[in-house]
This record gives structure tokens, C-alpha cells and sequence, in this order.
């Protein structure tokens, strides 16, 4: 049906950067929004970035200003730029999208399987 595929992760210092990207395919009709969540170990996974259709983006306020979400809907691709990041950030992090498949009426919600981002000081 729709896979999504993150890639991008790794290990930096903290100050440094990465950018996430999550590749989108299958039976797409529409992306209604796309978000990015992490699990930290211990942790209960949390919503860090959404983007719906029309561009609008919002994020938790632990990352404001250091992370931009964006999405190319030509490419189906969502990106998750990560800057001046801290060994708080440290998780797995997940893509999820909200979408309308061709064999189906309604949306769906589908998720990738997670990149690790390892951030130490």
C-alpha cells in the first residue's frame, strides 16, 4: 500500500546538525500531513514536528527554533532539519503520515519503521 522510509540519522556532537528525510511511495492519492515523532529509551514517543497540506507547520517548544519540518510534494519526501542539537534529543526518531490511498475513501495513518539519532556532549 503507502511505505515510508526514513533515512538521515547517525551520531553527532552536540552544536552539530543532521537532516532526516522520509520517502513516501505506493498508492498515494493525497498527503493530508505528515509528522515527525521520536521515542526516547524509557520514554513514551512524542509528536516533535507536523505539516499539513497547506504548508503550516507547528513543534513541540523543546525544539523551536532548532528544527524546520518541511515537505516536497513533488518528491513525496518530508524532511526534518535538525540543528544546535542536544544529547536531549537523542531517539529514535519516526515519520508518520496521514494519507488517502486509491483503494480506500478515507485517510489512513501509516508510519516508518524509525532512523536513530544519537546526539553526545
Amino acid at each position: 500500500q503507502v511505505q515510508l522510509v526514513e533515512s538521515g540519522g547517525g551520531s553527532v556532537q552536540a552544536g552539530g546538525s543532521l537532516r532526516l528525510s522520509c520517502a513516501a511511495s505506493g498508492s498515494i492519492v493525497t498527503i493530508n500531513s505528515m509528522d515527525w515523532y521520536r521515542e526516547a529509551p524509557g520514554k513514551q514517543r512524542e509528536l516533535v514536528a507536523s505539516i499539513v497540506s497547506s504548508g503550516a507547520a507547528d513543534y513541540i517548544d523543546s525544539v523551536k527554533g532548532r528544527f524546520t519540518i518541511s515537505i516536497d510534494d513533488a518528491k513525496r519526501t518530508l524532511y526534518l532539519q535538525m540543528n544546535s542539537l542536544k544529547p536531549e534529543d537523542t531517539a529514535v526518531y519516526y515519520c508518520n503520515g496521514v494519507i488517502r490511498t486509491t483503494d480506500r475513501s478515507g485517510y489512513q495513518i501509516f508510519w516508518g519503521v524509525g532512523t536513530q539519532v544519537t546526539v553526545s556532549s
